[in-house]
This record gives C-alpha cells, sequence and structure tokens, in this order.
C-alpha cells in the first residue's frame, strides 16, 4: 500500500536534522543568496524562512539585517536553527500550515521546501496570505526527475538490481519541476511577476562522506531504500556508487576521493 505523501515525509525526516546539516545541507547552501535576492530580502525586511532546516537561510538573513522569523516541520531541524542562530524565532509547523497573521512578512522564501508538500498549490496559497500586498515570494526546488548529485545513489541502487518499493509515494511536486510548469503553479497561486531562472553549480565534495551522510544516514528517499537492504546488498549498491562517482572525480591536484557532483535546481519568485 503506497503511504499518504505527508505522512511518509514526516516519517523520513524524523531524527534526520544532524546528518541533513553536515552533509545534503551543503549542497543547497548554493541557493542561499539567490533565493534571498529574489526575495529581496535586506535591511530591516520582515521575512519569513520556510523549511528553515538548520537555518542557515535565516542566518543569512539576519546578516543582512532583516527581521526573521522560522518555520520547520522536524522539531529536530527546528533546534538546529535555534542553535544555529541565537535568538531566532523558529516555529514548528507543516505546510501547509503557517503559524503567522495574514499580511504579516514583507519577504517569505523556502530553500528546496515546496518539493516536499502534499498539496504544492494550499501550500502557496497560505505562504500568499501572510505576505503583505507587495511582498516577495522565493522558492526554489529541484529540476525533476532527479540528476546529478540527487540521482548518484538512485542510478547506482537501480544498477544493483533493486526495484523502486511499492509503497513510497512519488512526490506530488514531480509535475512541477520544470520551468514553464514551476511559473505556472506559482502564477494561479496569484502571484504576479512570475519568473522562474535554471540554476546549475558543482557541489565538491568527498565521495565517501556523501554515502555516509546521504545513503547511510538515510537521507531522502534513496537513504531509505538501501537502509531496508541487507548487507550484501548494500555493498552491491556500494559497489556500484563507487564506480558511478568515480566518472566526477576532481582531478586538479585535489585529495583523493575529491568530487565535483553537478545539481540542477529551479528558481521562483513573484509579488504578492
Amino acid at each position: 500500500m503506497v503511504q499518504d505523501f505527508d505522512a511518509y515525509e514526516r516519517e523520513l525526516w524524523d531524527g534526520r536534522a544532524d546528518a541533513y546539516e553536515k552533509g545534503f545541507a551543503r549542497l543547497t547552501h548554493y541557493m542561499i543568496d539567490p533565493l534571498l535576492d529574489a526575495a529581496g530580502v535586506a535591511e530591516g525586511t520582515r521575512f519569513l524562512d520556510v523549511g528553515t532546516g538548520p537555518g542557515f537561510v535565516s542566518r543569512e538573513a539576519v546578516r543582512r539585517g532583516a527581521d526573521v522569523s522560522a518555520m520547520d516541520a522536524e522539531p529536530g531541524m527546528a533546534e538546529a536553527a535555534r542553535r544555529n542562530v541565537p535568538g531566532l524565532d523558529v516555529r514548528v509547523a507543516v505546510l501547509p500550515e503557517v503559524p503567522f497573521a495574514d499580511g504579516e512578512f514583507g519577504a517569505v522564501a523556502g530553500n528546496f521546501v515546496i518539493n516536499h508538500v502534499g498539496d504544492p498549490a494550499v501550500a502557496l496559497a497560505e505562504l500568499r496570505r501572510v505576505l503583505r500586498p507587495g511582498g516577495r515570494l522565493a522558492l526554489s526546488c529541484w529540476v525533476m526527475p532527479g540528476s546529478g548529485a540527487l540521482a548518484i545513489v538512485r542510478e547506482a541502487i537501480a544498477e544493483a538490481g533493486v526495484p523502486w518499493p511499492d509503497d513510497i509515494p512519488e512526490p506530488p511536486f514531480m509535475e512541477y519541476g520544470e520551468p514553464a510548469a514551476f511559473r505556472r503553479l506559482v502564477t494561479e497561486a496569484g502571484f504576479g511577476e512570475v519568473a522562474v531562472e535554471e540554476v546549475t553549480w558543482e557541489h565538491v565534495t568527498d565521495a565517501e562522506r556523501w554515502w555516509e551522510l546521504g545513503a547511510l544516514a538515510r537521507i531522502g528517499t534513496n537513504g531509505v531504500i538501501v537502509g531496508r537492504q541487507d548487507a550484501p546488498t548494500v555493498a552491491r549498491i556500494k559497489d556500484a556508487y563507487d564506480r558511478i562517482v568515480a566518472r566526477h572525480a576532481v582531478r586538479d591536484g585535489s585529495p583523493d576521493g575529491r568530487v565535483a557532483l553537478p545539481a540542477h535546481a529551479l528558481l521562483a519568485s513573484g509579488v504578492r
């Protein structure tokens, strides 16, 4: 039986804050400045960071002089954000719940969070509700289906002959992970001046660390699938992973094991 997507997400991220902060959050960090620029976050901006995770977006917004509040669905993530941004107002809330008043913010942004909600259109309506007229929204998401850094473990799972589980739900956002569909989604939620741009970069990391803090730490669906396997199957997936990730090896004299993983994202912005 396929699990409800929102329930699956809560189970997926439960207790994963530490591993996410040490690993995957380093990949998403690249988008923080473009995201805040698109939202117009500057000195004095009343800003909401949606899906704050370990608080890296909030930390940069505070550095810019914004008045920041944040929210995340996972209590461990909220705790990490409070640790990384002392004094930050962080609420634990699951989109589409947004526990703030109508028109409270001049800017709202979410770094790779809209692809983790069960009903993206309803979530966008709530984010629009808490923006004041003329306020700006900015959202990043992955180009879908995931490729590059997102796909290496998935490719290894497939190469090892492990079938995709029948009970894991497909993200409802999957159909919006390309520019035209993402633009349409944000426009239909009532935002004006909607723009969507594609952003690509390379994430340089250690191949073994990427495996340990992703697949072995049960980060994301790929990590869940690896975590369900017996030891011989995990070893088979790891062999495939080693072959695939080696194609991205950094060959500039860096220490052995360094890889440059391509990342492909979308950045959407609009005005209330």
